[in-house]
């Protein structure tokens, strides 16, 4: 069985973003508590379920060169900070252009770049492996990254519409 795979992310304060049906839409996370007037939602926090724990960790550490915490109660149990995020949500069934789309419900995580040619090439330099070649996609142009001890990540230069500046 595949396992879902996800990374720590963080959202702009009181903002909030989702894909329907092609349709980027924006809206508030501005629901506040009662008790003290402040945002409810503050981040997303997602995961990577990793058969290497430690191999995942040390790649988003030393080949992403992602900034990370690590709990008190084991240094090697890493927390990372992995920058701005969208949220896209896609239909499990779709019709586009005469095509019909299914998949199944699942989550799914890819990292976006400026220039996926150098930073594909800047990776490398570190050591990351990729799956096959850069294609272009309706979205952009995409990689498949290779994560020690988990699922691929794809990497893409979107050529979509950005949520995250908002």
């Amino acid at each position: 069985m595949k396992s879902t795979q996800a990374l720590a992310v963080h959202l702009p304060q009181n903002r909030s973003f989702a894909s329907v049906h092609g349709w980027l839409i924006s809206f508030s996370l501005d629901a506040r508590s009662s008790s003290d007037n402040k945002p409810m939602i503050t981040s997303i926090h997602t995961l990577i379920y990793s058969d290497d724990a430690n191999a995942t960790r040390a790649f988003l550490r030393d080949v992403l060169g992602w900034k990370y915490v690590a709990e008190d109660f084991d240094n090697d149990w890493l927390i990372f900070q992995s920058g701005p995020s969208e949220m896209g949500v896609h239909p499990t069934h779709s019709e586009w252009k005469g095509q019909t789309y299914d998949h199944p419900r699942h989550h799914s995580i890819a990292l976006m770049c400026d220039d996926i040619d150098t930073t594909v090439g800047e990776l490398q330099t570190k050591g990351a492996q990729f799956r096959g070649p850069i294609e272009q996609r309706e979205y952009g142009r995409v990689i498949m990254l290779i994560v020690p001890g988990a699922d691929d990540i794809q990497l893409y230069q979107p050529t979509h519409k950005l949520a995250y500046n908002l």
